[in-house]
């Protein structure tokens, strides 16, 4: 059995639940892939669905061997013998538990938007995930949802191993999962589409499930059954479905996903750093900002599969530059970008292509952002880059920073150097890359006006 993605998985998972429909059960997804899955069994059985955020305790000094989990609510679960074997002390523990519990925290706000968490006593509890391996987060899940007053607890996934309710022990009261293979090595094998569900799309899936009411669907629409770069687009325009990009460049072609919202001002392309591609989750989540605040986007991919397996291509500034002059070239085309200013937001290594790009004589680019990005490495072009600059770059990135004020150094054109406190090379600490979103979208919106259109020779 193959599922297309988790959507699909949820909701042939559902037609194994028919017999808790109409019993009032509230259904929890585990983030993130999980919460699709539950999405569709959700709306399958009529029924509210929530998150159920679990965060492991990890040995201080041996982070994969749990000691323990925490849930909402001051919800903890802790595993005396592992604590008492490996000596973990009282102050040691509660350190690792107030910073899992600020995490937790952090996505609890993210992902409900100030929502309270769904009560879940008394009643019983679906949880879904989107397979099972070992089991640890599910049974971790069920044990933070009986603590939080769950009478009745049920795990449903799409597929496990055969041997999967030995694993489970007694942490639920009902076990269901229609595919259980012989040959089962890893969750993702059971599916055509296992892309890394992101921060967004958990979002979106509370959002719409908030949306519909409590017995029935929302008026006048059915249900929302969108393929998954659909569902993509839809999270990332707000509402603008976007389109799949096939931009053909000499002998090859390179993938994207084009998103320009209704009355857009500008369209900012993204160039990727090595390592990564249009699936970045960081790029996703400042396209996602950027389209909100009324700018389209392009990602895709700077290489072919193929030429990636080069690692010397992934680090060809001037390839990459290349590729990312003639997709500009490409978008300038498309009907619904006809006569819109154009920007780079350029991370890592991509923020060199995107400056060595904007550097060339007839590129009209508005404005560039560079996200912990390495200018430096467009070298001798610097000076003639045109468009304004802005370098964001995290406050404990000692090194790129040194780099960035390098780089500013030689740029003759407008800039500015905005540095994020605490934030490293990634900004994945909390709040970070909510500040790099909003500093790229001031920087673009105040760029890509009527008046700056016609100063750039638009």
């Amino acid at each position: 059995m193959l599922f297309m993605d988790r959507r699909d998985a949820g909701r042939r998972l559902a037609g194994s639940l028919g017999h808790l429909g109409g019993t009032g059960i509230v259904v929890l997804g585990l983030p993130r892939g999980g919460v699709p899955v539950a999405a569709a069994v959700a709306e399958a059985l009529d029924a509210p669905l929530d998150v159920c955020l679990v965060r492991k305790l990890g040995v201080p000094f041996h982070q994969e061997l749990g000691m323990g989990a925490i849930g909402e609510g001051g919800v903890r679960v802790i595993n005396d013998e592992v604590v008492r074997m490996t000596g973990v002390t009282e102050d040691e523990l509660a350190g690792v538990e107030a910073h899992e519990r600020q995490v937790l925290d952090s996505r609890a706000r993210r992902y409900r938007g100030g929502r309270a968490p769904i009560g879940l006593e008394g009643r019983t509890v679906l949880v879904v995930d989107d397979g099972v391996a070992t089991g640890s987060t599910a049974r971790a899940a069920c044990r933070i949802a009986r603590a939080r007053g769950a009478e009745r607890i049920v795990l449903a996934v799409p597929v496990a191993p055969r041997n999967w309710t030995e694993r489970m022990g007694s942490d639920a009261d009902e076990l269901v999962c229609p595919h259980t293979p012989r040959d089962f090595y890893a969750i993702g094998q059971f599916y055509v589409d296992f892309a890394q569900t992101d921060d967004d799309e958990v979002v979106a899936c509370l959002a719409e499930a908030g949306d519909r009411p409590a017995n029935g669907r929302r008026a006048g629409s059915g249900p929302v059954d969108m393929a998954g770069g659909d569902r993509e687009a839809y999270r990332a325009g707000g509402g603008e479905v976007g389109r799949e990009a096939y931009i053909r460049i000499g002998g090859a072609t390179l993938r994207g996903r084009l998103t320009v919202p209704e009355g857009a001002a500008g369209v900012v392309v993204f160039a990727h750093g090595s390592g990564s591609s249009r699936h970045s989750p960081r790029n996703r989540f400042v396209a996602t900002g950027l389209n909100r605040a009324g700018l389209g986007t392009l990602l895709f991919d700077l290489l072919t599969e193929e030429e990636e397996a080069d690692r010397a291509n992934v680090f060809d500034t001037g390839l990459l530059a290349g590729r990312l002059t003639d997709a500009t070239g490409w978008l300038r085309g498309q009907p619904e970008c006809e006569g819109l200013a154009v920007g780079y937001f350029g991370a890592s290594t991509g923020a060199g292509a995107a400056l060595w790009s904007a550097a060339e004589p007839d590129a009209r680019i508005a404005a560039v952002v560079s996200r912990g990005g390495r200018p430096d490495l467009a070298g001798p072009r610097l000076p003639e880059v045109t468009a304004p600059t802005l370098l964001i770059v995290g406050g404990d990135d000692l090194q790129v920073i040194d780099l960035n004020r390098a780089a500013r150094s030689r740029l003759h054109c407008e800039n500015r150097l905005a540095v994020v406190p605490g934030a490293t090379h990634l900004f994945e600490e909390t709040g970070a890359l909510e500040r790099v979103t909003e500093l790229a979208g001031d920087w673009f919106t105040d760029h890509m006006t009527p008046a700056a259109h016609t100063a750039a020779g638009f």
